[in-house]
């Protein structure tokens, strides 16, 4: 995978769990899915870090949605990943304890490469890195068009949220 090895080797951590979350919160439904199949790595001591998640890897409760989502939203044949690259700052490498961190990258998309501004915490302890964040994503920022017939069904900017949890590598 591509995205991984933009993370440079020294004090480089690996994901060994991730959760990714998406919800859409519309005036006719709320629709969510997970995914557990994002991997990433994190460089603790220059903040360097690089995730992917596997847009098919989105579970919904109703196959219906799933279908729908892969097919007509995220074009997912053609789109597989959604990825980001940037570098987290903010926190202190020797600070135990959750801690706040702002991460600054490129997130990729539906094959739209947008500049984003990521808050989240992060934890350091005994050779492990937990990260999490919930932030918001605009659909139409990366060109994913929602069909007028389903316009009240799916929210025009979702909740992501994410959370890894890393071992050293």
């Amino acid at each position: 995978m591509a995205i991984l090895p933009y993370v440079s080797v020294a004090q480089q951590y690996k994901s060994t769990e991730s959760y990714i979350r998406f919800f859409s919160d519309a005036p006719l439904e709320d629709i969510e899915a997970v995914n557990e199949k994002g991997v990433s790595a994190f460089n603790v001591e220059t903040g360097e870090i690089a995730f992917s998640i596997p847009i098919k890897g989105f579970q919904f409760a109703k196959s219906l949605m799933q279908e729908h989502f892969n097919e007509n939203f995220m074009e997912s044949d053609k789109y597989p990943r959604a990825t980001f690259k940037g570098k987290i700052s903010g926190y202190d490498q020797n600070k135990s304890g959750w801690q706040p961190g702002t991460a600054n990258g490129t997130m990729n998309i539906h094959g739209v490469e947008k500049e984003l501004k990521i808050d989240g915490e992060l934890q350091i302890s005994d050779g492990n890195v937990k990260i999490k964040s919930v932030f918001p994503v605009t659909v139409a920022d990366y060109e994913i068009e929602i069909p007028k017939v389903v316009f009240y069904n799916i929210a025009e900017v979702v909740e992501v949220t994410i959370n890894f949890e890393y071992a050293k590598n």
